[in-house]
């Protein structure tokens, strides 16, 4: 799954966020609507990920996430 793809789903899974990365704030989720590099850059900010660690952590959550809501959804 993209990123373009997740971001249509994005008002049903915003807060599941902060319960795995419970160090984000709502602006820090307001990034998801912007680019993924802006919003992987604040991951690891307030998180202390490296990038690369951060970015699979990210990319693994989004597809999880993605599934789930479609399955919820019956899509």
């Amino acid at each position: 799954m993209n990123w373009t793809q997740f971001k249509g789903d994005l008002k049903q899974v915003g807060g599941k966020f902060k319960q795995k990365w419970a160090k984000l704030t709502d602006d820090d989720l307001l990034l998801l609507e912007g680019k993924k590099d802006v919003f992987l850059g604040k991951l690891q900010e307030r998180t202390g990920l490296a990038k690369d660690e951060a970015e699979k952590q990210l990319d693994a959550f989004v597809a999880k996430l993605h599934e789930e809501t479609h399955a919820a959804l019956g899509k």
